[in-house]
């Protein structure tokens, strides 16, 4: 049984038309002193909750869907969640900061028997569960969407990003790799340039496994725009596309931007589904 999460409804009837499982009825509301409310109709023995935490409100959601499936009697819960909200906080930098990342994994461990992930930030935070947790990766994927490339080059936004850039072309079929590299000049100018490869009259694919504000991509479009590279795409794991983020890409000069559905975008144009159906 597929227990879908309000803002993960899409991907939860994906997933059980992949896995051929049911997808179960689920009632959400909000009272009017803002406090949320769940219903779930049907449970199996093993029943996977499917809910991205895109925000507050969803990490409390999540919870509450857990002690609801429990409640129906539930004997085994995985907790599938596509989209990990505050993996990026994986760390505290001064006395004082909490490690939001564990705090609230530790709070979702209580609810479950094994948490799925899809590319988190970083890997490690899976370490602060305190059920079994596996990080699938889904990158593979984003190859799909894309059109006929003219010598393309896959871009990562650093070196850290690499090789979610060269799995994405690996699965693409062709192609070379590359990454930006920042040269700080003065304390307010940063350049920032692909390392090795040229772009000039290239079809460009940004690689990166979240855009929030798009500040960083649209900056690298540009640099790449004024080396005359020919179509630029933008390619993501993790579509949060916040605030302005997707007409900022677009006045930057990105031809198209594809995301999964992890995070459900109307750039979200394939499916991590069977990623997360092989690992069920």
């Amino acid at each position: 049984m597929i227990v879908p999460g309000s803002a993960t409804q899409v991907l939860a009837t994906e997933l059980a038309a992949t896995t051929g499982d049911d997808i179960a009825n689920v009632t959400f509301k909000t009272f009017p002193d803002g406090e949320r409310y769940v219903q779930v109709d049907d449970v199996a023995d093993h029943t996977v909750i499917v809910s991205s935490t895109v925000s507050d409100g969803a990490h409390i959601e999540l919870l509450q869907l857990q002690d609801a499936v429990r409640e129906a009697g539930a004997s085994e819960i995985t907790t599938v969640i596509p989209y990990l909200g505050y993996a990026r906080q994986d760390t505290a930098f001064e006395a004082g900061e909490p490690v939001s990342a564990r705090a609230m994994a530790r709070a979702l461990s209580t609810g479950t028997d094994r948490v799925i992930t899809v590319n988190p930030h970083e890997v490690a935070v899976c370490d602060f569960f305190d059920v079994p947790t596996t990080a699938v990766d889904a990158a593979g994927q984003l190859a799909e969407p894309l059109p006929t490339l003219s010598d393309p080059l896959f871009l990562a936004p650093d070196a850290g990003a690499t090789a979610l850039a060269q799995t994405v072309r690996d699965a693409y079929g062709e192609g070379e790799t590359d990454h930006f590299e920042k040269t700080r000049h003065s304390g307010d100018t940063v350049e920032i340039e692909p390392s090795d490869a040229t772009v000039a009259d290239r079809d460009i694919v940004l690689v990166d496994d979240i855009i929030a504000t798009g500040s960083t991509m649209s900056e690298s479009v540009a640099v790449l725009t004024e080396r005359g590279a020919a179509e630029i795409y933008v390619s993501c794991i993790h579509p949060l596309l916040a605030r302005n983020a997707y007409t900022k890409l677009v006045q930057a000069g990105v031809t198209h931007i594809y995301g999964t559905d992890t995070i459900e975008r109307p750039v979200s144009a394939v499916s991590v589904a069977p990623t997360l159906a092989a690992e069920i």
